[in-house]
């Protein structure tokens, strides 16, 4: 039988940024990382544009955190595990065929960047058809957009292994299975690991959408579950990608797709939201057609494109669209932190150091009631 301060149960970008947040304040941490396939770290593609014009009370005080914050996470792990995490400023466009609509949205982000401080956001521009284009060739010229400067992207994959390599350079140590929790007497003591059990201060539950899974034993019902998401990777030229903006659309059109680029010609198009799929773990002809619809409507030079790779990934969604982080009444010791859906890679590192905190006793730098896990 082993000891430790806090297990961290879950090494995706929660997990990780938690369990990094903690060793680097010296705290004694496990990180258990399974191996079940569909993670949502290793899917996502990777736009961080955080900020919520919309957004109120605590989501609004989390999201402009998260704005307010990223770019220190990213430079401190730099500095803490010698890798490059991969994020990076390439700015936004918001794109859409309707410039009336375009134009309150610009206006909206500006009265907000004014009122809520987001020096993060950066210039906010209306862009006329045809000038989105010139910032990433490959879009329809009929699209008009507004650019925010601010916006950036990451790979959460190496994000999330530069998180796993500061907590290794920390001596913590990283274990590799599937973990259940440890619990008597309304308390967590810690988790059992292939046979072996690791009592613990404290235990911080990040484990996606398999967290329902791992506390149903406790009694605990989370209104938590998996929401399959299929993202297609497409290889271009090398001709400048790695400065390629990202690329949303309005919420009311095209879905949810999304483009962004990558250094070397890599281009990311997604996504599909797939709430009854469960954990089945397939690419779908239906899914692949979705997202090149949407992609090659989005953006027509792509037609040419290889076809790389399409990955699949189980966002952990609730029902009012509010993450689950915080203590859980009736279990001393036990702290979950999931519920991302697909702005994981977005807010996932502050939630990982929100909950590092919270494992520590730490207050919350605002009310966390809205997302209690049993709510």
């Amino acid at each position: 039988m082993a000891a430790a301060g806090v297990v961290v149960v879950g090494a995706g970008i929660v997990g990780a940024t938690a369990a990094w947040q903690l060793a680097r304040r010296g705290v004694d941490v496990v990180l258990v990382e399974s191996e079940e396939p569909g993670r949502a770290t290793s899917a996502g593609a990777g736009i961080v544009q955080p900020w919520r014009p919309a957004a109120t009370g605590p989501w609004a005080r989390y999201s402009d955190l998260a704005g307010a914050t990223y770019p220190q996470l990213a430079g401190q792990l730099a500095e803490d595990s010698g890798r490059d995490p991969s994020y990076a400023t390439v700015g936004g466009l918001t794109v859409s065929r309707d410039v009336t609509a375009l134009r309150a949205m610009a206006a909206e982000l500006e009265a907000a960047r004014t009122a809520r401080g987001w020096t993060g956001l950066g210039p906010v521009e209306l862009l006329e058809p045809g000038r989105a284009a010139e910032r990433f060739p490959v879009l329809d010229e009929g699209f008009g957009a507004v650019w925010s400067a601010g916006a950036g992207r990451v790979d959460g994959r190496l994000f999330r292994d530069a998180a796993v390599a500061a907590v290794e350079r920390a001596g913590a140590v990283r274990l590799t299975g599937r973990a259940e929790l440890v619990a008597d007497a309304g308390r967590v003591r810690g988790v059992r690991v292939a046979g072996e059990q690791l009592d613990a201060e404290a235990v911080v539950l990040a484990a996606g959408a398999w967290t329902t899974a791992l506390c149903a034993p406790l009694g605990l019902a989370l209104d938590l579950a998996p929401m399959r998401g299929q993202i297609v990777h497409l290889q271009l030229p090398d001709d400048g990608t790695a400065d390629w903006p990202t690329v949303m659309t309005l919420a009311e059109e095209h879905g949810h797709h999304y483009l962004l680029a990558f250094p070397g010609g890599r281009v990311v198009v997604g996504a599909t939201r797939e709430p009854d799929a469960g954990f089945d773990h397939r690419v779908t002809a239906a899914g692949q057609r979705q997202v090149l619809d949407a992609a090659l409507t989005l953006a027509p030079g792509l037609a040419a494109a290889t076809v790389l790779e399409t990955r699949v990934g189980f966002r952990p969604v609730t029902p009012d669209g509010f993450p689950l982080l915080g203590a859980v009444p009736g279990w001393d010791g036990l702290v979950l932190a999931t519920g991302l859906g697909a702005n994981g890679l977005t807010y996932g590192p502050l939630m990982g150091v929100l909950a590092a905190g919270l494992a520590l006793g730490e207050p919350a730098p605002f009310d966390l009631t809205p997302f209690a896990p049993t709510r």
